[in-house]
């Protein structure tokens, strides 16, 4: 079973190992090494059902992800209180094409369209879905006090920013109660923002722990080495050292107790065991 952390100084526990659902609602402009298609009610609700049932909690959408918000509203119904639901505000993706928009107006309503979407009364994590202008949006657009002021009236549980940049990270974490940000062996920059929020009992999420799926290579390596080790066969049609490094990340992540989670998206019933088992 996947252990828990605190998210900050909130009162929520997340599990380690997060489930990004990109994959569920959107498979058009992004950026994992292989193409996919989106998988049917069937497959997804048993993916959820699996990562639930090995003890994952925490979900994260957003309404760039497609149509991923609505579809997880009709999943999760009747199982709410199962999840932690992590959702966006800022960006758009529609007919191919993504926008942004860091207004409170815009805050405001895309809050109101994720409670309806997720078919929810209260979220429990909203992150500011920044395009690279961490600064500017924190100093300058009013987007975190927006987020603040729709704590206070009980939309949502916890707020921060999903950032790109260190200095982006360490202002939301001064303003925030959950940052998130890169991090993977190929990527850490990032790291004295985690070691800032450690200090100062500030959620971190994790995004592109295994780089997209670049980091192993290709995203079938992920799965097999922990196929071999649930089935007690064995299994090298990868190459062990993809296998590895996407495990070592993984580890390197787990292993930072500033850590509260680290999301990783997938769609492949393996794939998740193979997270799961890396992080167990």
């Amino acid at each position: 079973m996947i252990a828990k952390r605190s998210l900050g100084n909130t009162d929520m526990e997340v599990s380690i190992l997060g489930l990004g659902t990109v994959k569920l609602g959107r498979n058009e402009a992004v950026k994992y090494p292989q193409g996919f298609a989106l998988p049917d009610d069937k497959q997804a609700s048993d993916l959820l059902a699996l990562a639930r049932e090995r003890g994952i909690n925490l979900i994260d959408t957003a309404p760039a992800y497609g149509t991923s918000e609505e579809r997880l509203g009709h999943l999760l119904r009747g199982q709410r209180q199962d999840w932690l639901i992590c959702t966006k505000v800022g960006e758009d993706f529609v007919e191919g094409i993504s926008s942004y928009d860091f207004s409170p107006e815009h805050v405001r309503f895309s809050i109101e369209r994720s409670l309806q979407r997720l078919n929810t009364e209260v979220l429990d994590i909203v992150l500011v879905h920044s395009d690279g202008n961490d600064v500017d949006i924190i100093k300058h657009l009013g987007t975190l006090d927006a987020l603040a002021e729709l704590k206070r009236q009980g939309k949502l549980r916890a707020f921060g920013m999903s950032t790109k940049t260190v200095e982006g990270g360490l202002l939301a974490a001064q303003q925030s109660d959950v940052v998130m940000l890169t991090w993977n062996l190929q990527h850490q920059e990032e790291v004295p923002v985690i070691d800032y929020c450690q200090e100062h009992g500030v959620g971190v999420l994790i995004k592109k722990a295994l780089a997209s799926g670049h980091l192993a290579g290709a995203e079938l390596s992920r799965t097999e080495l922990p196929r071999a080790k649930l089935s007690g066969g064995k299994h090298s049609d990868q190459n062990p050292t993809q296998q590895n490094r996407a495990f070592d990340s993984l580890a390197m992540i787990t292993a930072h107790p500033g850590v509260s989670s680290a999301i990783v998206g997938t769609i492949n019933p393996e794939h998740l065991l193979a997270n799961i088992n890396s992080v167990c």
